[in-house]
């Protein structure tokens, strides 16, 4: 028996909520779920001796659950005589308080301010299937007599879908009139009903508008959501925030909805957001195996990044995680990014928090009581410490962090928040310093009287930099690149001049100048707040020879080539990150590789000299005609892809005579790294140079 509407309209309309009734007879139709869903709500919002109005009641034994726990003021109405026949004949005998009239709600009988409470399960939603005008004009009246039937006080409470126009409309109503206005979350979705009749998709919402004193002059209107994960509600500033935090409530529920009917749609990425704040707190990515890569009983599992270690390729990129999941060999695997600015009790603090949130995202066919289990890189959800944090009006929100990575080192990063999951400078700490006195001072601590005076202060930020080691593979790459000089069996007793574009946190510039005697080095950088946070934070500090101008890259260079006597360098480094996320590719911006520029480039060359660029780009087509571009200026060419990450690091020529054999290459990386291995020296012994040139090859 079809007993939906052919059109929405019909919701509207007395004849149809007649011949519903009719066909479904006495057998109760409960709308977004039953009395034992909503009660928790229901008692929160509701005194058993409030004066309670129900609107557009059916044939729901809602009103007789309520009535049945206590609940004895309670008055009923629906627009359909059959119905109310029906809930009269029903409850006269066992329920006699308890009144059913037949009554439009746009025009109700009672007179002003004759209840505490108007409560709406599905009504609202059913009288307003569209925007146009009559439909509104019907709602608005619907909505200003349940304003003029509420005393000062009362609540108008409201379940509903929470449909775009439905919120849209009852927020912007009652705010407008000064009301207070929260959204209250019942149920997560898929089990909002008794029945296939009466599941959803989508979560179930409950209005809770609060009538209030009028108030002479402009007033403040107060919006909050309230979900069912938090105890206190959110506080948000406009009713379009509020909007989008209930859209997103949705989509939430949407998701998880198709992910457990079917398996296989790909890479799904959402947040999960703190409920007092509204701070995202964990980005979860669920990842399916593909067929058969996982055993009969290995269903479901978490795998929790340790903080700090979402930049890497493993934990950061989608190709990444698609291997994570190959290697776990369970059906779903939910990889889950701890967020920095936020505090973690271990991983069983992590564990009570999502294990509720997450079963959601389980697959179908998962056994019930399925014991799923936590994962991590040896059991530990690492360590995270924000140094610095501030905002740039060219580079944006960043922050400093010091992390824990493998073998116990810490490392100091230097991240752009608008690209969470890039590491911009990164540089290792000297461990005795970061962390390795820590229980020693502890234990002082504990000495100490109060009379004592006080402690020292820690050292300063730089002078923790391992200043000989290089962090970033890409780095490694760039310098190890000096070994196409021709020259490169003496590049440390010649003066080496060296031209760096992008600063950050100052590593390689910094290494070039501390590693080469004889180098001058200088560096471009167009942000002036880089230069402060790797002086203060990265142990960088100018000399006469590492200069630091502070310029756009292009105008500085184009200023060099058009100069009278343009310098000549021996290398030049382009190490710069686009601010366009759109582009498909994020270093370095497009205005860099454009013909006419690189050509600038190539003038203030030396003719042995070697153009180094630091390639991250992910649209293939783009790629291709990057290089095509600097092979029209630079006809030798070199690339070098850095494993396990998107870079490619390209070391340009300008004469194709000087291209070297693979065993000469190498020969030349050996014979320089030897000359910088000699006594005296300091030297990061698991840099070897010509592991950076042994991959490389000619485009």
């Amino acid at each position: 028996m079809n007993l939906l509407p052919r059109s929405t309209k019909e919701f509207g309309s007395v004849d149809y909520w007649e011949k519903f009734f009719q066909q479904r007879g006495k057998r109760a139709f409960e709308w977004y779920g039953t009395y034992l869903e909503l009660c928790g709500l229901l008692h929160k919002y509701i005194k058993p001796k409030e004066k309670v109005l129900v609107v557009g009641c059916g044939n729901s034994e809602l009103s007789e659950q309520l009535y049945d726990v206590g609940y004895r003021d309670l008055v009923n109405i629906d627009i359909s005589e059959v119905v109310i026949r029906q809930m009269q004949e029903r409850n006269t005998t066992r329920r006699p308080h308890l009144r059913f009239l037949q009554m439009d709600m746009t025009r109700m009988d009672f007179p002003d301010a004759a209840f505490q409470v108007v409560l709406d399960k599905g009504t609202l939603d059913a009288v307003l299937p569209d925007e146009e005008e009559e439909t509104a004009r019907r709602v608005d009246q619907m909505l200003a007599e349940v304003g003029r039937v509420l005393q000062v006080g009362g609540r108008y409470l409201c379940i509903s879908l929470a449909q775009a126009h439905v919120l849209k409309k009852a927020v912007g109503h009652f705010s407008r009139e000064g009301w207070m206005v929260r959204v209250h979350q019942v149920t997560a979705g898929q089990t909002a009903g008794c029945g296939v009749e009466s599941r959803f998709p989508l979560p179930v919402f409950a209005f809770i508008m609060t009538k209030l004193r009028p108030v002479a002059g402009p007033s403040q209107p107060v919006f909050e959501l309230c979900t069912q994960e938090q105890g206190r509600p959110l506080r948000l500033d406009s009713a379009e925030l509020l909007a989008e935090a209930v859209r997103e409530r949705q989509r939430y529920a949407w998701l998880c909805s198709q992910l457990h009917r079917q398996a296989g749609l790909g890479t799904v990425s959402l947040d999960l957001c703190d409920g007092d704040s509204g701070e995202p707190r964990y980005t979860l990515h669920v990842v399916d195996s593909p067929t058969g890569k996982a055993a009969r009983d290995s269903h479901f599992a978490i795998f929790i990044i340790p903080q700090g270690r979402e930049t890497e390729w493993l934990f950061g990129t989608e190709e990444g995680w698609k291997q994570l999941a190959v290697s776990a060999c369970f059906r779903r695997l939910v990889i889950v990014a701890l967020h920095r600015g936020q505090s973690y009790k271990g991983m069983e603090g992590i564990q009570a928090e999502l294990s509720a949130r997450v079963l959601e995202l389980a697959p179908a066919g998962m056994p019930a009581q399925h014991q799923v289990p936590f994962l991590s890189v040896g059991g530990d959800i690492g360590v995270r410490t924000i140094r610095h944090q501030d905002h740039s009006p060219l580079s944006g929100d960043f922050v400093v962090e010091d992390v824990q990575g493998d073998n116990g080192h810490y490392f100091r990063r230097l991240i752009f928040l608008s690209s969470r999951n890039v590491v911009q400078s990164e540089a290792r700490l000297v461990q005795d310093v970061a962390h390795g006195d820590q229980k020693k001072r502890k234990k002082q601590r504990k000495k100490h009287r109060a009379t004592d005076p006080p402690e020292e202060p820690p050292a300063a930020p730089g002078q923790c930099v391992d200043k000989n080691y290089l962090c970033c593979e890409h780095h490694k790459a760039m310098v190890a690149g000096l070994a196409l000089l021709r020259s490169s069996e003496v590049l440390l007793e010649m003066p080496l001049a060296v031209l760096v574009v992008g600063l950050g946190g100052g590593s390689l510039p910094l290494f070039i100048h501390d590693h080469f005697p004889e180098s001058c080095v200088d560096a471009v950088e167009l942000d002036p707040s880089m230069l402060v946070v790797a002086a203060q934070w990265f142990g960088f500090s100018p000399s006469e020879r590492l200069q630091v101008h502070i310029a756009d890259g292009l105008d500085h260079i184009a200023g060099l080539a058009g100069g009278e006597a343009p310098p000549h360098y021996h290398a030049v480094m382009f190490d710069v990150d686009s601010k366009d996320p759109s582009l498909g590719m994020s270093c370095p911006p497009p205005a860099f590789v454009a013909e006419p520029f690189l050509r600038q480039v190539s003038s203030i060359l030396r003719p042995e000299g070697v153009f180094i660029l630091n390639l991250v780009c992910r649209d293939m087509a783009l790629k291709d005609s990057v290089l095509a571009g600097l092979k029209a200026v630079f006809p030798l060419l070199y690339v070098r892809r850095i494993e396990g990450e998107v870079n490619e690091i390209l070391f340009c020529q300008l004469y194709p005579e000087s291209k070297l054999s693979t065993p000469e290459l190498l020969e030349r990386a050996r014979t320089l790294e030897c000359a910088l291995r000699r006594p005296g020296r300091c030297w990061d012994n698991s840099y070897v140079l010509s592991d950076m040139l042994e991959s490389v090859r000619i485009v």
